[in-house]
């Protein structure tokens, strides 16, 4: 069983609010070293069997329909 990691983060130049605010926070609970923060979203995927180019089509085309939006976040795939 292999396990792909899809990673979703902003574009770079899509403000991030919640990046922003835990900059905020950090600064407010003694971290004022923090000069930046950007949040996103991590996903697991369990396959079954050996990944192979058609299995690995096939979570591309899913982060880019469910589990990104391509107009203001970014995704990579990597094997875990």
């Amino acid at each position: 069983m292999a396990r792909v990691v899809v990673e979703v983060m902003l574009k770079p130049e899509i403000l991030d609010p919640q990046g922003q605010a835990i900059v905020g926070a950090a600064h407010r609970l003694g971290f004022p070293h923090v000069g930046a923060v950007r949040q996103g979203k991590r996903f697991e995927i369990e396959l079954d069997g050996e990944p192979d180019e058609a299995r690995l089509a096939e979570i591309r085309r899913m982060a880019e329909t469910l589990l990104a939006n391509p107009v203001i976040e970014d995704f990579e795939l990597r094997f875990d």
